[in-house]
């Protein structure tokens, strides 16, 4: 990886951030920056690319290493923005072979390290004071060496062991113009990418670059870290190390260690007696509930930056999350239009997912939406036809990739690192388990939201679920919302009993009038009982919460509290 010398590093120390207009007329007026360096990653990336078409397609476990290091020493040579790249791809099991996951993942934590002394020199110059005057011990050399830093186990005069990363030097120059030289290009190729790839291209990367930036502000990740912590502060599942302030600035941030196990794969995991099903639902539950509840979400959540404990909750799923220099945060009205977007899905109510896809900005408000939805019912209907939870993102992305060639869709730059954030989760669920299906752990959470969270968005959303236009029950979804709270689970009941309480304390509270209203307006017609739709809904309720149902579905939770998860 390489470093500007001095004289280029002042040319940018005066600018803090990112900004597109103003960084390109930066490395304009400097053509002996930029022309040479636009060389080297064309030739760079051409000749991987020649080598990936000729030998891309085989079978052949050696060329894909082969092709993996080259992969991997490319990336590595480029720099951080590069680094980064390949870090979103070595948490996609399901679109490149297992041979370039095994390199990739080398991203995550073990790149080359910078010299020790100029770490050290870095470290007391941004805290003020010798090493030996607050570190008890101080090790020779990293533990862990990423793309933006290096870090270290130390141990402070107080006994605490703590983790110091320290930033590489020049880092906001290399950034700033491989930024620039990136979009540059990104312009010129953008007009001629298939499937509408091109399509707002220019300000993805531009979204990239101001998160890439923040990320580099370790004062910015200390306050992160800490609004993270208090948000999970009631999730004994989740741990956040606490940051040292004292040892911290905006190069050096300084938290506490987290002894924990690397999740590398399901094997990796219950050798160390970790139930690998837990850590994934903890893993996912644990970002929806970021995107869907906090509106506050961490955008890098590869396996780098997530670690399983031991020793806590007896293996039940207790994570660690590292790392919060990429956040983000959704709105409060997206947040909305997606749960509604998940529920709409469920449903197969495609006119809806459509509009939902409008307030996104995933279409434009002038499409016709009457050629969209027949389109979406063929591609996502026959996604579903089986089972909610057969739904996977890859599936969805492989049918969207059809679609693009005739239809706008595209992707607003603010939903870029929402969906990188989205597929990395997923990617790390895959790879600890390839049979996993995201929907089969979102769905319980998002019907739980809508029960709990009472404002007037979600009960609409909760009453679009249960009553047709007509104002009928619909048995149908009921029966779909219940199936995805049971199927695949092993214990059906413990995912069943607390969203069916939060629904009863919506029934019988303030908030839940409009659906009571509904509800004995479904039930009574005519001034008679609608003696059909009782009997379909009872007939539901009964078989689904049935004395015999709920001992079956509690019965491995039971089995699972006398003996060890693993054994």
């Amino acid at each position: 990886m390489e470093f500007p010398n001095k004289s280029s590093v002042k040319i940018d120390s005066m600018v803090i951030g990112y900004d597109a207009s103003r960084d390109f007329l930066w490395l304009l007026v400097q053509p002996w920056i930029w022309i040479p360096r636009i060389i080297i990653i064309i030739v760079s990336i051409s000749i991987f690319a020649f080598k990936l078409f000729f030998l891309g397609q085989s079978k052949s476990s050696n060329i894909q290493r082969g092709l993996a290091k080259d992969l991997l020493e490319s990336l590595t040579t480029l720099g951080p923005c590069f680094i980064k790249v390949g870090q979103s791809l070595s948490t996609r099991p399901d679109l490149i072979p297992k041979e370039w996951l095994e390199e990739l993942t080398k991203l995550q934590d073990s790149l080359p390290a910078f010299s020790h002394p100029r770490a050290i020199e870095i470290l007391q110059n941004e805290i003020g004071y010798p090493l030996e005057s607050y570190f008890e011990e101080f090790p020779d050399e990293p533990i862990a060496s990423a793309s933006l830093g290096v870090v270290y186990k130390a141990k402070l005069k107080n006994k605490n062991t703590v983790a110091v990363k320290i930033q590489r030097p020049g880092l906001t120059y290399i950034i700033r113009r491989d930024l620039v030289i990136i979009r540059i290009l990104s312009s010129l190729i953008s007009p001629i990418l298939p499937l509408n790839l091109g399509f707002g291209l220019s300000e993805i990367i531009d979204e990239f670059g101001i998160s890439l930036f923040k990320e580099i502000d370790y004062k910015q990740e200390a306050d992160n870290a800490e609004r993270f912590s208090r948000l999970f502060a009631s999730n004994k599942y989740v741990t956040v190390p606490k940051v040292e302030r004292m040892y911290s600035s905006s190069k050096v941030i300084t938290t506490s260690w987290i002894e924990g196990i690397k999740l590398k794969d399901s094997e990796y995991l219950r050798e160390n007696s970790i139930n690998p099903t837990e850590i994934i639902r903890t893993a996912v539950t644990s970002g929806i509930q970021q995107l869907l509840e906090f509106g506050y979400f961490h955008a890098d959540p590869h396996p780098g930056n997530m670690f399983a404990l031991k020793n806590t909750l007896g293996g039940m799923g207790h994570l660690a999350y590292v790392d919060f220099g990429m956040m983000d945060s959704i709105s409060n009205e997206d947040r909305i239009t997606l749960t509604g977007a998940i529920v709409h899905l469920i449903n197969k109510d495609f006119l809806s997912l459509a509009n939902d896809f409008v307030k996104l900005g995933f279409l434009n408000e002038e499409e016709d939406l009457s050629k969209i939805v027949p389109i979406l019912e063929e591609v996502l209907g026959g996604v579903l036809t089986k089972e909610v939870n057969s739904f996977n993102l890859k599936s969805i992305t492989d049918k969207f990739s059809e679609l693009m060639y005739d239809y706008p869709f595209r992707v607003p730059a603010r939903f870029a690192l929402i969906i990188r954030a989205v597929v990395s989760q997923e990617g790390l669920a895959i790879k600890l388990d390839p049979s996993f299906k995201i929907l089969r752990f979102a769905y319980p959470y998002v019907a739980k939201r809508l029960l709990v969270e009472q404002n007037e968005e979600m009960i609409e959303i909760l009453m679009d679920i249960i009553f047709d236009k007509y104002d009928h029950i619909r048995v149908d979804r009921l029966e779909a919302l219940l199936n995805v709270l049971t199927e695949g689970s092993d214990t059906p009941g413990n995912e069943l009993l607390p969203v069916a309480r939060d629904g009863l304390k919506l029934l019988i509270s303030s908030k839940g009038s409009p659906v009571r209203r509904k509800l004995l307006m479904s039930l009574i017609k005519d001034d008679k009982i609608n003696i059909s739709e009782m009997q379909e809904l009872v007939k539901l309720l009964k078989s689904t919460f049935s004395p015999i149902s709920i001992a079956n579905g509690f019965l491995p939770l039971l089995k699972s509290k006398s003996k060890s998860p693993l054994s």
